[in-house]
């Protein structure tokens, strides 16, 4: 399933930041960038530039517009590589906040991506995957109670 999820492509070091400072807006739209959506924007930059993610650069730099986003992610799979690793991003604290819904929203919107319910419930089967190996289910089903919106 990951690489159905997340299939590989290319991304030019100008869209992994246009990406990342999407990102970040979203990891603050609940006024806090917690310790894990951090990590996991500067995991995402490093892997896509080969070099660290300046989360500092991030935090001093305005939100990317919506419209600023979309031109630099001209095709489908980059903008829907974007809205699924935000979505990801908006469950890596615990919870999915109404801020981060509304600037997800806001951002695909100006992607066009329009599907963004039947996008979340591909999150949530993602997640749920990554812990279907565990032996306890009843945590597991736990964790899946705690994927909502």
């Amino acid at each position: 399933m990951t690489d159905d999820f997340f299939p590989e492509i290319e991304i030019r070091n100008d869209q992994a930041d246009a990406i990342a400072r999407g990102l970040f807006a979203v990891a603050r739209a609940d006024g806090k960038v917690h310790e894990r959506e951090a990590a996991m924007i500067g995991e995402f930059f490093s892997s896509t530039t080969n070099h660290p993610a300046d989360l500092g650069a991030l935090e001093r730099a305005p939100r990317i517009e919506p419209s600023a986003l979309a031109a630099l992610l001209p095709s489908k799979d980059l903008r829907m590589l974007f809205v699924k690793t935000a979505l990801l991003l908006a469950y890596a604290d615990g919870g999915y906040a109404a801020g981060e819904a509304k600037i997800i929203g806001e951002y695909a919107k100006a992607l066009e991506v329009t599907d963004v319910a039947n996008l979340e419930a591909q999150v949530k089967d993602f997640l749920i995957s990554q812990l279907s190996h565990l032996e306890n289910v009843h945590a597991v089903a736990e964790v899946a109670k705690g994927l909502k919106v």
